[in-house]
């Protein structure tokens, strides 16, 4: 059977390999059933989801027809570099580096960190679209994990709220 989509069949094998991973670091925990789960429960159907998605996907890819078969191109590398390294400065600035004597700077503050950094693995990258979109994702996570979740963890760096 020849390969229709490579893009397809390899992002149909990365899902598999993902949810197979995922379903099966979950059996190290209490399971339970539908209607008293434990924590093994969620991580266990996502991967099994995942893995069945992956498979459909794996399948279409041997399947349907596309133009050129789809080629897989070559590695964005300034892509992976910048959103990779926003995630770390988020971790980083969220729960700080005490190694380096770095204190905790906030939920706020490494939002806006992440979406600068990330934005700016994008060819086009504007200022005032970054700013917008960095303003509502802060005010978005703080309503939903401060306000409605009643999270606990820092907001602003403890220099600001004393």
């Amino acid at each position: 059977m020849n390969i229709k989509s490579q893009k397809d069949f390899f992002s149909g094998l990365m899902f598999m390999g993902v949810g197979i991973a995922f379903a099966w670091g979950a059996t190290t925990y209490k399971v339970g059933e539908g209607a008293r789960m434990g924590p093994g429960y969620f991580p266990l159907m996502l991967g099994v989801l995942m893995a069945v998605l992956g498979m459909a996907i794996t399948f279409k890819s041997l399947v349907v027809e596309t133009v050129g078969g789809d080629k897989i191109g070559r590695w964005a590398w300034k892509p992976l570099v910048y959103v990779i390294a926003a995630n770390l400065l988020f971790g980083v600035l969220l729960g700080g580096l005490p190694s380096i004597k770095l204190p905790a700077m906030g939920l706020i503050i490494g939002i806006y960190v992440l979406t600068f950094v990330a934005s700016m693995a994008e060819s086009g990258w504007k200022l005032k679209n970054t700013l917008i979109l960095a303003t509502v994702l802060a005010v978005g996570s703080y309503v939903a994990f401060v306000k409605v979740l009643k999270l606990q963890f820092a907001v602003w760096p403890a220099f600001i709220t004393g």
